[in-house]
């Protein structure tokens, strides 16, 4: 978890990303229009990861927004924090609690009319 979300904070994410692709992978990772995402030169790509650029006022292309969605609704919701250390707590413990489900991560982000079918 990342105090803020600019350029800097991107970069370290866009490394984690690059770490866990295999060798001899490529991650394509997609970046909606936010700031951080659109930062130019400061933003460092990796040789193993490719943007793959949405187009502005588009959520519904970008997947990752139900999941965002998802743990709000769900494992973040009608809470009152007594800290910031609480709030960095439950985030954290709803995104370790999400990740160990990759199927509902799959369930949640598909796009049924996006599926490419042979």
């Amino acid at each position: 978890m990342l105090p803020a979300a600019n350029a800097r904070t991107m970069t370290l994410h866009l490394a984690e990303i690059s770490s866990q692709v295999a060798p001899g992978a490529h991650a394509v990772v997609v970046m909606d229009g936010a700031a951080w995402h659109q930062t130019g030169g400061k933003l460092h790509m990796l040789a193993n990861i490719t943007p793959l650029r949405l187009p502005p006022y588009a959520p519904e292309l970008n997947p990752v927004e139900n999941v965002w969605a998802y743990l709000r609704s769900n494992r973040l919701a009608n809470r009152v924090y007594e800290t910031y250390d609480d709030i960095l707590d439950a985030r954290t413990d709803a995104w370790n609690w999400l990740t160990s489900q990759p199927e509902r991560i799959t369930a949640i982000a598909l796009r049924p009319w996006a599926q490419v079918t042979q």
